[in-house]
């Protein structure tokens, strides 16, 4: 008997649940539960890929074509396994010994922070792929409740009295890190790059959220799920993620005129490759996002490809133009910017701190 669409939707909107509950017992459970595996059991090489909370969808068909590829060239079976989470709380399992080999992360600073603290990344990771390790980009865009009742237009909008903003924790989610940045850019150039008047606006946007999630995949579970909220600024592909588990009829997405270039980069853990004796998998593994194949997935899930030839037309529909802006550009290195927003002290947590 086929399956209704009413019961379609129900196994989705379960498979997107069980995939947030996963994601809390990747930061503090012990590596066997923490994995999602693909690939058969008797693999010679086996690779971790310790990535952020939105990609799980789509490492699963990057991770497939893959291994598909590397049989057919070399006779190699390999599998790969992916961890998801926040991608701060990620960083640190890297840091504290997960021996993953790759990291796919949400945000250059949490690569950089493995480089810094742990010396398993070279300071150069940058360098050792194409465009600066990223074979993707994205951006922040806004979903909302069907037909938009609160009017929600732009940046401006999320600091209306009657409207409740859900984002996730930026202290441990990229995703909370690029709507933080992407607020404050949008701020800081609308009041005549006044740093001051911007702190004051992305202040009082989190005055808004009623709950912050560790990571962009439980924000969108609150906002979709438990119905909090009005708006949930997050990444492109997650926004259209709801659309297909939850269906179009009770969200809509809205693209602000202005958003933020956001830059989830990859790297090779270079320290655990070479104890393990898979590099040349993982160097392998890393290229193969950067081909036409993978670049045509990364459009399919709503990914901003960096070789837009590669992908379908269908899918480059749904990656509408808006002007992006470079948070380097406006706060300078990665660095500075984490340290000054970011690190405890900084901005986020003087900006959050309960009226004395």
């Amino acid at each position: 008997m086929s399956s209704t669409p009413n019961a379609r939707r129900l196994s989705r909107r379960r498979r997107i649940l069980a995939l947030c509950a996963g994601s809390v017992g990747l930061v503090s459970a012990g590596l066997g539960s923490a994995l999602l595996t693909s690939g058969t059991a008797q693999a010679q090489t086996e690779l971790l890929n310790v990535s952020y909370d939105p990609t799980r969808e789509l490492y699963k068909e990057i991770n497939a074509a893959f291994i598909e590829e590397w049989k057919a060239k070399t006779g190699e079976t390999v599998t790969i396994r992916a961890a998801h989470g926040g991608s701060g709380s990620q960083a640190r399992t890297v840091i504290d010994g997960i021996p993953a080999d790759v990291v796919t992360l949400g945000i250059p600073s949490d690569i950089d922070a493995i480089s810094r603290i742990s010396k398993k990344i070279p300071a150069d990771w940058r360098t050792k792929l194409p465009n600066e390790g990223l074979p993707y980009t994205s951006t922040v865009v806004f979903l909302v409740r069907k037909g938009n009742p609160k009017g929600v237009k732009d940046w401006g909008d999320l600091v209306k009295p009657d409207v409740k903003v859900i984002t996730p924790n930026p202290k441990t989610s990229a995703g909370g890190r690029w709507n933080f940045l992407a607020a404050w850019g949008y701020a800081y150039e609308k009041e005549g790059k006044n740093a001051d008047k911007a702190n004051a606006f992305v202040g009082q946007l989190y005055k808004q959220v009623p709950v912050l999630d560790t990571g962009a995949r439980g924000s969108t579970v609150t906002f979709a799920q438990r119905g909090l909220g009005d708006v949930l600024p997050t990444w492109e592909n997650e926004a259209y993620l709801v659309f297909d588990e939850f269906g179009r009829d009770k969200f809509d997405v809205v693209v602000p005129p202005t958003s933020i270039y956001a830059e989830p980069p990859v790297a090779l853990v270079d320290a655990n490759v070479d104890k393990k004796g898979t590099r040349r998998q993982a160097e392998a593994y890393l290229q193969f996002l950067y081909t036409d194949k993978a670049q045509a997935i990364f459009a399919k899930h709503h990914y901003r490809p960096i070789k837009r030839e590669a992908a379908k037309p269908e899918h480059l529909a749904q990656l509408p133009e808006l002007k992006l802006f470079k948070i380097e550009d406006l706060q300078g290195n990665w660095d500075d910017i984490q340290k000054k927003n970011f690190d405890n002290g900084g901005l986020f947590d003087q900006l959050s701190k309960p009226p004395q």
